[in-house]
């Protein structure tokens, strides 16, 4: 059976440039969709999360921001079908990615607080890399690879091409107006070939040999189709 680790965001806020904190979490569809279509698959499915806190439902993602009402009821619905598995995660520290045939990092602004810093998240996220396996990332999820580091310092993400959250998409939550840093900024700043979509909110998929990555929520659903399509292909050929 294919397996997969699921790295959820611990964080409940995002301290912004005034020091105030953001309510965040992570994003609904980002969870739920790619969860939904890794089970009907047939995947088994671990959940991790930094220090295996429980993770925060960013609350607008199940408002007005997260689509329309028909999307969000059934996005909230598939939520609380995993409750329990959300409740009580594996701390990320004590799970070996090497046990798994993909690790998949959902978004939400939970990333940009925690796994960006996250020594242990981020020297997962290099050896997965450099491990050739596939390693999914998902809006602001790859703020996650700020974390990781080459043994020559820089990082082992750098030349690579990747998507991510982007500052148009960024600029359309006001708050954001107060983010000490914007994804696509820094993605560019750590030498990765970063592009996206000619228009914001629209999905976009980025496959660069074992590393995939959605720009948005909107990606969600087509991210998670790609890398069932493609580890399905993968492993019929064995």
């Amino acid at each position: 059976m294919t397996k997969v680790l699921f790295v959820i965001t611990a964080a409940d806020r995002w301290t912004l440039n005034d020091g105030t904190p953001h309510p965040s979490g992570y994003w609904a569809e980002e969870v739920a969709v790619p969860h939904r279509t890794f089970s009907e698959a047939g995947w088994d499915i671990t959940v991790a999360t930094p220090g295996g806190k429980a993770p925060t439902l960013d609350r607008l993602s199940i408002g007005i921001a997260g689509g329309m009402p028909w999307k969000r009821r059934e996005v909230e619905r598939y939520l609380d079908s995993i409750a329990d598995v959300l409740a009580t995660p594996e701390p990320l520290d004590a799970v070996d990615a090497d046990d798994f045939d993909l690790v998949f990092y959902p978004g939400g602004h939970g990333p940009m607080e925690d796994l960006a810093y996250d020594k242990i998240s981020g020297a997962l996220l290099s050896h997965r890399l450099t491990s050739g396996r596939p390693l999914a990332l998902l809006c602001h999820a790859p703020a996650a690879i700020l974390a990781a580091t080459a043994p020559d310092g820089t990082s082992p993400f750098a030349g690579r091409r990747m998507t991510g959250l982007s500052n148009r998409e960024e600029l359309l939550n006001r708050f954001a107006r107060k983010a000490p840093w914007l994804l696509e900024d820094k993605l560019k700043e750590l030498g990765v070939d970063y592009s996206k979509a000619r228009l914001p909110l629209r999905p976009y998929v980025v496959v660069d040999g074992n590393l995939y990555t959605g720009q948005n929520p909107q990606s969600s659903a087509d991210l998670a189709q790609r890398l069932v399509a493609d580890i399905g292909a993968t492993q019929s050929s064995r």
